[in-house]
């Protein structure tokens, strides 16, 4: 049976108290008007019962009840280390490399195709 409790993802900017997190939640959307992205972000407390998290981590949290004054939600995972986050974005840019390559076969075909014109147009000359 799936639970109907909300998941925001945000990133950890704090990890000072024990068991517990400071999470950032970024909500980016266009101005109705202007169409500028606006960018809004909240902070809540977070419950990470193993200490694991670290700062700069990007976590997803899931709302629960209410564990203290300020705390609602619960570290449920642990989505990027702070070092793994640049990594994931190369190796994303890489997978998209082989499709540039390709491309850049095609292209290298059609030089090909051009140097032998270009040939061809010597021997005229040379004639």
């Amino acid at each position: 049976m799936a639970n109907n409790r909300r998941r925001l993802v945000g990133r950890v900017i704090s990890d000072k108290m024990d068991k517990t997190v400071t999470v950032v939640i970024e909500n980016r959307k266009p101005h109705p008007i202007y169409k500028k992205i606006v960018v809004s972000s909240k902070k809540v407390h977070a419950h990470d019962e193993n200490n694991d998290v670290e700062v700069g981590s990007v976590v997803r949290i899931v709302e629960s009840k209410p564990l203290s004054k300020t705390k609602r939600w619960v570290v449920e995972a642990v989505l990027a280390k702070p070092g793994e986050a640049l990594v994931t974005v190369l190796a994303d840019e890489a997978l998209l490399q082989p499709d540039l390559g390709d491309a850049g076969d095609a292209n290298d075909a059609g030089d090909a195709d051009n140097a032998d014109d270009a040939g061809g147009d010597n021997d005229e000359t040379e004639e």
